[in-house]
């Protein structure tokens, strides 16, 4: 039996005035599947990720969501009080800069501690040491728990922004080039952090990249955007190996050794 969609878009559009974000874009996400939305700055691929994450309302069309329950509800029927406890709980949100989704100015254990106490843990105790444990899981040294973001590197932040978003064992992360703007060193690093949690946690991810060589490294299926419109949509490997599109030609052209 084929296994339902977790998240499924249709015909979402989202206009600014007479400019499109996006338009009429569907697809679905699959419990434990990584999709990329790939595409050129102003492609719409970050408008569209916006969308789907609630974090932005759409013109036209519809993202439904399937609770753990087995409930599927559309994001547009939700309060905002419900958007905001899924945020919380069943989703991540990775941000390109993690100043976005860290607290700076509280401690890298408080911002981890934040996410349980969404979900109803009280004990200090077991706050502190589930913190411990995934600061260890990314690779952030136990003894750097009270110490505030503001003193940690670029890859630091974003490994513990990760950590943020995943101590609740989402089932839904979204991420907006996760890896922009660091080092490629730093890149590789968390790169390969990334997937081993995904494989690990049997995590759905829909990642937004401008490269496509993370595309290639982290997900199974891949959209490409142009324009606010999809142009193709398919199998990563099958998209990058034999793109059939001329935009994507190009896109797979201009990157060496994707």
């Amino acid at each position: 039996m084929m296994t339902s969609p977790l998240l499924c878009v249709r015909d979402l559009t989202k206009r600014y005035g007479a400019r499109i974000g996006c338009e009429a874009v569907s697809f679905d996400v699959y419990p434990g599947e990584v999709l990329a939305v790939v595409g050129e700055s102003g492609s719409g691929k970050t408008t569209l990720l916006n969308c789907i994450s609630a974090r932005l309302d759409a013109t036209a069309g519809s993202v439904t969501y399937t609770f753990r329950d087995g409930t599927a509800r559309d994001l547009a029927d939700l309060s905002e009080a419900e958007r905001r406890f899924l945020m919380r709980t069943d989703w991540g949100f990775v941000h390109q800069q993690a100043s976005d989704g860290l607290r700076m100015r509280v401690s890298a254990g408080a911002n981890v501690g934040e996410r349980l106490m969404a979900v109803g843990e009280r004990h200090y105790g077991n706050i502190r040491n589930t913190a411990l444990d995934w600061l260890s899981r990314v690779e952030i040294q136990a003894d750097r728990i009270d110490d505030r973001p503001v003193a940690f590197s670029g890859g630091m932040r974003q490994r513990l922004q990760i950590a943020r978003n995943l101590v609740t064992r989402p089932r839904l992360v979204f991420m907006d080039e996760p890896t922009g703007g660091l080092d490629v060193s730093v890149q590789a690093r968390l790169l390969d952090l990334i997937r081993t949690l995904v494989s690990e946690m049997g995590l759905s991810v829909v990642i937004v990249t401008h490269d496509l060589a993370v595309a290639r490294l982290l997900s199974q299926r891949m959209i490409v955007m142009k324009e606010g419109h999809v142009i193709e949509a398919g199998l990563t490997d099958r998209i990058l190996d034999d793109p059939h599109h001329a935009y994507t030609q190009l896109l797979v052209a201009s990157i060496p050794e994707v």
